[in-house]
């Protein structure tokens, strides 16, 4: 909470100086402006600790808003200081010798220059938070992503599974965004749900009736759930209890088999990394190790990372969440730094991951780039092996 303090409060920093200071006179003005950069720190802050929609809405909204401002006004750096060095040639008098030579630019011109780059910047600030609110709080999308592996019996052809991470209930969202997953869910009837991770931000007292529609999800073999980092900030153990309660199963390293007419295929789950410091790990080996090596396995993992400790266990498919897609650009350059595949299918160490941009958001209610999705994953015979 420190560093994100220091660091948020040198983008407010940075802001006041290219929104306030330099547009603004000393005087009335540009007390104003300073108390009012001050008061939206503070009010952010206040809805971070506090967690409350009356403050969480306008506190994360201006989150966003300060983030992109201080990106906008640094790429208008560079036109700032072009016109700020241009020098403004004075003509000559009528009947006169040459013109005068260039003069400096006066603070007039500075001040006007400021204050229109300043225009600029807030409108497309605002431009860009709230396009990318519509993206966070629209309809997700619903993908279908078809995966070949080899070890499928052409039996399982066209199994497919419904994938949604990252839902992310808590002071934004609740019960109303768990209502629309599952309605969403339930339309594509798919054989099999699995939520990987990141459900909720809060306990379940605070959250267990936003939660409750999950007992309502329809599919032919069931819903599963493992474990994301969010879990173990918000009480994961009363959590999984409550999910085995309304019919969604968790996985922790542990298997089951999955059957259709006479095939099958071994779905596993693991804890996220996070568990760790919970005294609840993921456990490969107690999650993969013993099965029969001709049957194919799909591994529930929160995090891509997770692949390539599964990869060391044979896992054919890992379907996993955690990253948002980046969620704000250019947000989506660091995930990269962290995690495998950033969003949609990849291979690493010979697994096949998928990995969702998540139903939900974290922090600020914006998505640019990187719009939510729930993602039907459909399993085929893999045609090399024909």
């Amino acid at each position: 909470m420190l560093l994100f303090t220091v660091v948020i409060g040198s983008a407010h920093y940075y802001v006041w100086r290219r929104a306030v200071r330099v547009t603004t006179r000393p005087g009335r003005a540009r007390r104003i402006g300073t108390a009012a950069i001050a008061g939206l720190f503070v009010l952010m802050l206040a809805g971070l600790v506090v967690e409350t929609p009356v403050l969480s809405w306008p506190g994360y909204i201006w989150l966003a808003c300060v983030f992109y401002l201080s990106v906008v006004f640094g790429v208008l750096e560079i036109p700032r200081l072009v016109l700020n060095r241009t020098r403004r040639r004075v003509p000559a008098a009528v009947g006169a010798g040459p013109a005068d030579p260039p003069d400096p630019a006066d603070p007039d011109r500075r001040l006007f220059i400021a204050r229109s780059l300043a225009v600029a910047g807030g409108v497309a600030t605002a431009g860009i938070v709230g396009y990318g609110a519509t993206q966070a709080l629209g309809d997700p999308r619903v993908k279908t992503i078809p995966v070949h592996l080899t070890k499928l019996d052409r039996r399982l052809s066209g199994y497919r599974i419904a994938v949604v991470s990252d839902i992310h209930l808590g002071p934004l969202l609740g019960r109303a965004h768990t209502e629309r997953i599952v309605r969403m869910i339930n339309e594509r009837q798919p054989d099999l749900v699995a939520i990987v991770g990141d459900l909720v931000d809060g306990t379940v007292e605070q959250l267990g009736e936003a939660a409750a529609p999950l007992r309502d999800l329809v599919s032919t073999h069931g819903a599963y759930f493992v474990t994301g980092n969010h879990e173990y900030y918000s009480g994961f153990e009363p959590w999984l209890a409550e999910l085995d309660r309304l019919g969604v199963h968790p996985l922790r390293n542990e298997r089951v088999r999955v059957e259709r007419a006479g095939a099958s295929f071994e779905l596993a789950g693991v804890n996220d990394v996070t568990g760790a410091s919970f005294q609840d790990g993921p456990d490969f080996a107690r999650a993969l190790d013993g099965r029969d090596p001709a049957n194919p396995v799909v591994l529930l993992a929160h995090q891509p990372v997770q692949a390539h400790e599964a990869a060391k266990h044979g896992v054919d498919l890992q379907l996993s969440g955690h990253t948002h897609g980046g969620q704000m650009f250019p947000f989506h350059l660091a995930v990269g730094l962290q995690q495998p595949v950033r969003s949609g299918l990849d291979v690493v160490d010979g697994v096949q991951v998928y990995t969702t941009n998540g139903a939900g958001f974290w922090g600020p209610p914006v998505r640019v780039g990187a719009p939510p999705d729930i993602s039907l994953v459909e399993l085929h015979h893999n045609f090399a092996s024909r």
